[in-house]
């Protein structure tokens, strides 16, 4: 069995202030795989796609995301975070560049949204591992228990309202819509191939080979508190992101004619905004005894979801906003609560692994939209939203019943980063 060693500062020299430059291309990677989103209208209305094929486009994604996820997380833990994080950049650049010069059609489209969710699942896993890792000494010795949650989080949510904000402002007010958001990224995101090669590696290994299926197995996956109480929630987190801001401008595309672009990247930055600012007061409902962070965030998107299917009911833009503050505030509830669980659920040696799967679960509550517009009709808007609405009210109810029984009451519950509890 090969061992991990998380380096202290023994084969590289520590330096302080390096989770920035991290920091940065998970916002640049996040940028990239949002980018696209509310750009949906445009090549419905200018390109002429179909309803079904803009939400193909949006959920594509998630087939370059999910193994990418899985496969950098675990490779990470084994040869290092910085290669893999210089290959989810390297992806970044390259799938802009194939929306930039595809010239909207189906197959650039398809092939940069594909390297997107290589970019983001790569630069997620072993990003948010790598900034938790250099959030504590030798690296930063001012840093708490949950800062690396807190910033991996607040670089996701902030990159992917930046590209939204870019994106959609471009489109709205200028013609070059279709080209001009990915060349910004390029330019952007070029200079942090150079950057990331100085930023001290926290991973070494001790040489021992592994087969080709232990280097991609995550054994604290199996863990029970992960089981039943994290791949519950996980899904929802980016189902709501989906609902919000990917498949509400186009039920509302009518009601928004002649500034749909601007509206959907308004939602984007509004569900997203909220995400980044809610994250402190996650860190305070987060509890190691119990599961009561994913509960609200459930709650919370059960909520959103009904104030979602009022403003489908009213045509309503207005209330549209309303149900991006709400599911901006459950996401960013969520998405640190999540991370924190996964945190002190992983072992030292799984933490990327356990954390690729974790955010794999999550997008793919991104499929949502396309799963709704598929199946629309024969079923109504509203009443599969109201379907949605009941699972998710059933899912905390699941997590509120079930936690303890996962936290035997003779196994005290982990209270530090990579602490495992009970399996």
């Amino acid at each position: 069995m090969s061992r991990r060693v998380a380096s202290r500062g023994s084969a590289n020299r520590p330096a302080a202030g390096a989770w920035p430059v991290v920091f940065c291309a998970l916002f640049a990677c996040s940028w990239c795989g949002n980018q696209f989103s509310p750009l949906l209208l445009m090549y419905e209305n200018v390109e002429h796609y179909s309803t079904v094929d803009v939400n193909a486009f949006l959920g594509v994604y998630v087939f370059g995301l999910a193994p990418a996820l899985l496969a950098a997380g675990a490779l990470s833990d084994r040869f290092g975070r910085r290669p893999l994080m210089i290959v989810a950049v390297v992806s970044s650049l390259a799938a802009s560049l194939s929306l930039l010069l595809g010239e909207a059609n189906v197959a650039g489209i398809y092939v940069g949204r594909l390297l997107s969710g290589v970019a983001v699942g790569a630069a997620m896993s072993v990003g948010t591992s790598w900034i938790k890792e250099l959030s504590r000494a030798p690296f930063d010795d001012d840093a708490d228990v949950g800062s690396g949650a807190r910033r991996s989080s607040l670089a996701f949510t902030a990159g992917s309202a930046t590209g939204a904000l870019v994106a959609g402002g471009i489109a709205q007010f200028t013609a070059w819509g279709e080209e001009l958001p990915f060349a910004v990224h390029v330019v952007m995101t070029a200079p942090l191939l150079f950057l990331i090669r100085r930023v001290p590696e926290t991973v070494r290994w001790d040489g021992v080979k592994l087969g080709f299926r232990d280097r991609f197995r995550v054994p604290s996956a199996s863990h029970r508190r992960f089981t039943r109480v994290v791949v519950v929630a996980a899904p929802w987190l980016f189902a709501a992101a989906a609902l919000a801001y990917g498949y509400l401008p186009v039920l509302l595309a009518d009601r928004t004619a002649g500034w749909g672009l601007g509206y959907a990247a308004i939602l984007s930055v509004v569900t997203l905004g909220v995400a980044s600012l809610v994250q402190p007061l996650a860190k305070r409902i987060d509890s190691t005894s119990n599961a009561r962070g994913l509960v609200v965030c459930l709650a919370g998107i059960t909520g959103g979801i009904l104030v979602l299917t009022l403003a489908v009911v009213y045509s309503s833009p207005v209330i549209g906003l309303v149900a991006a503050v709400v599911f901006g505030i459950a996401m960013g509830i969520g998405l640190v609560s999540g991370l924190l669980e996964v945190q002190r659920i992983a072992p030292e040696r799984e933490l990327a692994g356990l954390t690729g799967v974790f955010y794999a679960l999550a997008y793919a509550g991104f499929l949502t939209p396309t799963l709704l517009a598929a199946i629309t009709p024969p079923l109504t808007t509203v009443g599969l939203f109201l379907g949605l609405a009941v699972l998710a009210c059933a899912s905390a109810a699941v997590i509120m019943l079930s936690y303890r029984k996962h936290l035997p009451e003779n196994e005290a519950p982990a209270n530090s980063i990579g602490q495992v509890a009970s399996r």
